[in-house]
């Protein structure tokens, strides 16, 4: 690895009590590492002791974690790119491990999975949380990961310069995930432990909030990676309501020859043309997607692959 420009990213939000740790562990398993520190407009001292541990201090002033990952992506130029969190939680003796993954498999991403080794390292409702979510991305996009909240990773320069960060929060983890997913890029899940946070050092996620925030991102995912599949479900809706209510105004008018309940039939009726509508929206989206898959792979293969940057 001593070619290669590696660069430990890590944002932070108030983890002064933890960040020197981190930042001087990288430097000792990643020598040839650059670590830089974006602080979150912190109102403690992470700024301070992360420069003084040795790390790059930099600022991101829109508030979330996703906010700070797409400006992270844009400022930084390496070869190899390790995120982490500054909260002292993730193993960073794996970091090697994780990069020799990357390189020798030719992957763009290398997923830190987390096998706690303390009970204290998860609060469960963010454990059940992850677990739910992470079963429906296994749904929707067809794939057996296993821990898709993991803010350990390992990327490539080409997944990095080609990933279109949208997310503003937490959620980011999850668009990473689905970008994947939905491209085919090669990644691979690697178990790493992970420990309960320091005496000082607060979890910034919120069970609920953030975990509302997650499940809306994998909606719109869906809805912008599978739009075929996001419409046929509602004119699928529609569809089923629409025969409920036209179904009696049918035998009705068989039986009588008359229709007496009109508005019935009316709104019947306009629930069958919103099927149409939606399931027309579905197709035409879907070519759409289609394209813009298209457009995101062409722009992934101007990069090299993590073997031929050697």
């Amino acid at each position: 690895m001593s070619n290669k420009r590696i660069a430990v990213i890590i944002p932070c939000y108030n983890e002064e009590a933890a960040i020197a740790k981190v930042v001087k562990d990288f430097k000792v398993v990643l020598p040839q590492a650059v670590v830089y520190v974006y602080d979150n407009n912190s109102t403690d001292k992470t700024r301070e002791t992360a420069a003084a541990a040795g790390a790059v201090v930099r600022t991101e002033t829109y508030q979330g974690k996703g906010n700070v990952v797409r400006r992270m992506f844009a400022d930084i130029d390496a070869d190899i790119y390790i995120m982490s969190d500054g909260d002292e939680t993730y193993d960073i003796a794996k970091a090697p491990l994780l990069i020799k993954e990357l390189e020798e498999n030719n992957l763009d991403m290398v997923v830190g999975v987390r096998k706690e080794v303390d009970l204290a390292a998860y609060r469960v409702g963010h454990r059940w949380g992850n677990l739910l979510l992470t079963k429906l991305v296994q749904y929707f996009f067809k794939h057996r990961l296993t821990d898709m909240l993991s803010g350990y990773r390992v990327f490539s320069r080409r997944f990095v310069k080609t990933f279109p960060a949208a997310s503003s929060g937490f959620e980011i983890e999850t668009e990473l995930t689905v970008h994947s997913l939905s491209a085919r890029i090669p990644m691979k899940e690697v178990e790493t432990d992970y420990f309960a946070r320091p005496v000082g050092s607060v979890s910034k996620l919120s069970t609920v909030r953030d975990g509302v925030r997650i499940l809306l991102m994998i909606v719109n995912l869906v809805k912008e990676e599978r739009p075929l599949l996001f419409f046929s479900a509602i004119s699928a809706v529609f569809f089923i309501i629409s025969l409920w209510f036209g179904i009696p105004v049918i035998e009705y008018y068989f039986e009588n020859g008359t229709v007496p309940r009109l508005p019935r039939a009316v709104l019947s009726m306009g629930l069958m043309i919103c099927f149409g509508i939606c399931l027309l929206v579905g197709f035409i989206l879907d070519s759409v997607s289609k394209s813009r898959h298209e457009n995101r792979r062409f722009a992934y293969l101007n990069y090299r692959s993590p073997q031929e940057e050697n």
